[in-house]
């Protein structure tokens, strides 16, 4: 990939939009010129542009309780966690942010307060609103993994009848709080990506959308992988991130040689550094994109031809 300016012009659907009517801004991207580093932004422990799901699994043979940290940024933290057979979590809320979680292998029985108990298998996905208490359990005689995103740097309440778990550096102290998240026609509890993504024929959408947190769901035929010219699009100030959840994917980012992903790997790029991802192979490919502050703005180079 060739080096990018600092400035360049750029299209940027979305800027000036007291300017324009909705269909306008539909029709007619708008050119800017939008700031990128001299000097890409880095890849900052553990972020890495690729993470395979089967040298993760390697790396915790003959265990059946572990968590290993994929991604970590100033808005997300990302895990696989491997719990076993019969294994329970502690119930817990998170103060302003939604969880979510995908189910990669084995079955987990989620409790949501008010909702129905339900177990998720492998392609699930699942969300808890911010203040809704919830806890997890492997069911089954094998240990399940899921890879959970939550907002980083934070630590979990608990209802007063739960019992913390001790954190070194923080006393767990009687509070009274008010309020809490709900479900909506597109942040509902859970996804079954087989049945309502995959049998349905549908090609995916929004999965968690609020004002924080923007988890879509991207379902496309496999292309013949774009010519490195074409470089797709880059976020100021946020990096993104994606699961494979089905079939073959090519990234390109911004200073990486051209990616291949499959089922459970997890790639990152860095914010302001241009990225792309396309379907790959002959069937079917579906990646979770992960991204801050929806609709986040995607700034395009003006030539672009294809790919995301």
């Amino acid at each position: 990939m060739k080096a990018v300016k600092s400035f360049v012009l750029l299209s940027a659907a979305g800027l000036w939009l007291s300017c324009l009517s909705a269909d306008a801004q539909s029709q007619k991207p708008l050119l800017a010129w939008a700031p990128q580093p001299v000097k890409p932004a880095p890849f900052l422990a553990p972020n890495k542009p690729l993470k395979r799901l089967k040298d993760i699994v390697a790396r915790h043979a003959g265990k059946t309780d572990w968590t290993e940290t994929e991604v970590l940024t100033r808005d997300y933290i990302g895990q696989y966690i491997s719990m076993g057979a019969g294994k329970k979590t502690p119930t817990v809320f998170y103060a302003d942010d939604r969880v979510f979680w995908w189910v990669a292998s084995g079955q987990i029985r989620f409790r949501i307060q008010g909702q129905e108990p339900f177990v998720a298998s492998r392609g699930f996905l699942v969300q808890v609103p911010y203040r809704v208490p919830y806890s997890m359990e492997t069911v089954g005689d094998t240990p399940s993994l899921r890879f959970e995103v939550r907002p980083s740097y934070e630590h979990p309440s608990y209802p007063i009848e739960e019992t913390p778990v001790p954190v070194p550096g923080f006393a767990y102290n009687k509070a009274s709080y008010t309020g809490g998240g709900k479900y909506d026609e597109i942040n509902k509890p859970y996804l079954d990506f087989e049945k309502d993504i995959v049998a349905a024929g549908r090609k995916g959408g929004g999965f968690v959308k609020d004002d924080h947190t923007w988890a879509n769901v991207i379902r496309q035929p496999g292309i013949p992988t774009p010519p490195d010219s074409n470089f797709g699009h880059f976020h100021e100030n946020f990096g993104e991130f994606w699961v494979v959840l089905e079939g073959q994917l090519d990234f390109l980012i911004q200073g990486v040689p051209l990616i291949r992903a499959e089922f459970g790997d997890i790639v990152f790029a860095p914010e302001e550094r241009y990225h792309r991802a396309t379907s790959a192979g002959t069937g079917m490919a579906t990646r979770l994109a992960i991204t801050p502050r929806p609709p986040s703005l995607h700034y395009e180079q003006p030539d672009r031809t294809g790919g995301e």
